[in-house]
């Protein structure tokens, strides 16, 4: 048994490592009180099949897709503070937003509008995160924000499940006021991290340029590939595994809400201990591993038929994501130049919008054309396919480590 230091007793990280650290607990909880409910709220309100429904995914993908491009370079030339404060406190207002919607339209827009601005969090608050902590904590660093995540959807799920079954309004009030709180901190308590004299004299073209250097890492651009695939798995699960187990096995919002916090809580407790396994092997290995757990854990939902297999699934699948999301996001961050984290890390957070703008309206394809287990077959194949993709680059590298030898 590995002996782990509880994250709060860790005193090597600079006090802004907690404020990103608490902050995010406070934004969680509360988006996390109506995000697992999401796709019930919207098919109930527009009452359109499953694959129109989830095209407003797609849509809010889109948007993402265009704007990581666009958050890298402006987080590598003008600084990750406000980038984070005016992505927060946007989304904080889409939420009372989208409890006001009442067509496909209003939807649409508003989903745009947070595909927009997602990215610009994700990417500043990444880039902060290895601008703070020195390469060899990272792996920890990444695992302990990881558990303040979790901690956050431990405590969301189950009160959002009881507040959306008698008022969803509530439970996207309280999803805005917990970004809004995190957006006042950072702008108030943060200070700015980009390292000086990085990007201040480049323009916005020459930023956007500077992808070139990231498109062309070959070791870079397949590790995401691969990673896609893993994602799409992913997002397919989380998107569609409320309706699907409400649709056709009557689950309702309050008792789905502790599937997700399963999830949490397996993170918040096991997380720094898989950690200290994983990070003594190497990135490929580890990551194969872990989409093969994601591949058996969405897998298996086409044969959950009550809450315990649904539970069930979804502790397969959070092995693999407490095997992969440590491994994968330090990968990136040491892979990434000091001047470029921001644009290794934009397109690592890409993954995300490629995979959820695809998997989900393929599963609501599925779905609406073959039936409501299809979902979760094509989501196995596609989770097999990443884990699959992780050992062809784990062959490619032993040919090359051969080849340097010989």
């Amino acid at each position: 048994m590995f002996k782990v230091r509880h994250p709060l007793q860790d005193k090597s990280y600079p006090p802004q490592f907690w404020l990103l650290f608490w902050g995010m607990l406070i934004s969680t909880t509360g988006q996390s009180m109506i995000w697992p409910f999401m796709m019930i709220y919207v098919t109930e309100k527009l009452q359109m099949p499953l694959m129109a429904v989830t095209s407003l995914v797609t849509i809010n993908a889109l948007f993402g897709l265009i704007f990581s491009f666009i958050a890298g370079p402006i987080t590598d030339r003008i600084g990750r503070k406000w980038v984070m404060v005016i992505s927060l406190l946007v989304n904080g207002l889409m939420y009372i937003a989208l409890n006001q919607a009442n067509s496909y339209l209003a939807f649409a827009v508003f989903y745009s509008i947070t595909g927009a601005f997602n990215p610009l969090y994700r990417v500043g608050a990444d880039a902060m995160m290895a601008d703070l902590v020195p390469a060899e904590k990272r792996p920890d660093a990444y695992s302990v924000m990881r558990i303040s995540h979790n901690i956050g959807i431990a405590l969301g799920p189950g009160v959002g499940g009881f507040l959306a079954a008698h008022s969803y309004t509530l439970a996207f009030a309280m999803g805005a006021t917990g970004m809004i709180i995190y957006g006042l901190l950072v702008a108030f308590m943060a200070r700015e991290t980009l390292p000086k004299g990085e990007g201040k004299g480049e323009s916005l073209l020459a930023s956007l340029a500077g992808y070139k250097h990231a498109l062309r890492d070959r070791n870079y651009m397949p590790f995401l590939v691969a990673f896609m695939f893993n994602q799409m798995c992913a997002a397919i699960l989380w998107l569609l595994l409320g309706v699907h187990a409400k649709t056709n096995y009557g689950l309702t919002e309050r008792l789905y809400g502790f599937i997700p916090m399963t999830n949490a809580l397996m993170v918040v407790l096991f997380q720094l201990s898989v950690t200290q396994v994983t990070k003594r092997f190497k990135a490929l290995p580890t990551l194969a591993v872990g989409a093969l757990f994601y591949a058996v854990g969405v897998g298996s939902v086409a044969y959950a038929q009550n809450f315990w297999g649904f539970w069930v699934s979804m502790v397969v699948m959070t092995l693999g994501e407490l095997i992969m999301t440590p491994t994968a996001t330090t990968l990136v961050a040491n892979l990434a130049p000091a001047d470029m984290r921001g644009r290794y890390m934009s397109l690592y957070g890409l993954t995300w919008g490629v995979a959820s703008g695809i998997g989900p309206v393929m599963g609501g394809f599925l779905n609406d054309n073959l039936g409501p287990f299809y979902i979760w077959y094509g989501a196995g194949v596609i989770g097999l396919v990443s884990s699959l993709s992780f050992v062809l680059l784990i062959l490619r590298e032993k040919r090359e480590l051969a080849a340097i030898k010989a």
